[in-house]
C-alpha cells in the first residue's frame, strides 16, 4: 500500500459518517448504504473507500464529483486533492452538504447545483472524475472533460445492478476500461438516465 493510500485509510477511519447524516445517525457505523431523503443514499463506507483508492488521487489532482449527496465522499476527495468541483441536482442536499463541508473547514471545494450528467465544462479538464450515481452509459461529456492521464470511476448499467468501471485516458486520448465489481447505486438523473 502506498503512503497516500495509508493516509487515505487513516483519514477515512477517523471521518465521522454520522456528521454527514441528519437522520438515522444510529446506523452510521453500519457498512451499508443509508437513506438521506430525496430517494438518495449515503454510500456504503467500504465502497466509498474502495472507489477513492481506485481513483488514485494525487496531491495536485483537480477532481470532478458528480453527485455531492451528503458530502461524505466529497470530504474524502477534498482531503487528498488540490480542488474538488462537485455537482448536486437536489437543492436541499446541495445546501446541506455545502454547509457541512464549510463547517468542517474545507476551502478547496467548489459547489454547483445542476444536472451533473454532463459535467462542469468551464472548469475542465479534470485529473480525476468520481460519479456516485449509476448511468445507463458513460457520458461522452465526462470522457471529454477528463484530462490525458486522467481516471474516472463510474457505475454503469440498469437500475438494479451496475458494473463499477475505472476508465483511464492515455496521453493520446484513448480510453482503457476496467470492470472493478458489481454495485447498486441510485440512478444518475439527467441526460444519461
Amino acid at each position: 500500500m502506498t503512503n497516500q493510500n495509508e493516509d487515505i485509510l487513516t483519514y477515512f477511519q477517523k471521518l465521522d459518517r454520522s456528521f454527514f447524516m441528519d437522520e438515522l445517525k444510529e446506523f452510521a457505523y453500519m457498512d451499508e448504504a443509508i437513506p438521506i431523503g430525496h430517494e438518495q443514499t449515503i454510500s456504503q463506507p467500504s465502497l466509498v473507500l474502495e472507489m477513492t483508492l481506485a481513483l488514485d488521487l494525487q496531491p495536485g489532482s483537480k477532481v470532478l464529483e458528480i453527485g455531492t449527496g451528503s458530502g461524505y465522499q466529497t470530504a474524502l476527495l477534498a482531503a487528498f486533492s488540490d480542488s474538488v468541483y462537485t455537482i448536486e441536482r437536489i437543492a436541499a442536499l446541495h445546501e446541506r452538504a455545502k454547509e457541512r463541508l464549510e463547517k468542517a473547514g474545507f476551502s478547496n471545494i467548489h459547489f454547483k447545483l445542476d444536472d451533473g450528467s454532463t459535467g462542469w465544462e468551464e472548469n475542465a479538464p479534470y485529473d480525476r472524475i468520481m460519479v456516485t450515481a449509476a448511468a445507463a452509459q458513460v457520458p461522452t461529456e465526462l470522457i471529454d472533460q477528463l484530462a490525458p492521464g486522467g481516471k474516472m470511476i463510474i457505475p454503469v448499467g440498469p437500475p438494479l445492478l451496475q458494473e463499477l468501471l475505472l476508465l483511464e485516458k492515455d496521453e493520446d486520448g484513448k480510453i482503457d476500461t476496467t470492470v472493478l465489481e458489481e454495485v447498486r447505486f441510485v440512478p444518475l438523473r439527467g441526460k444519461y438516465e
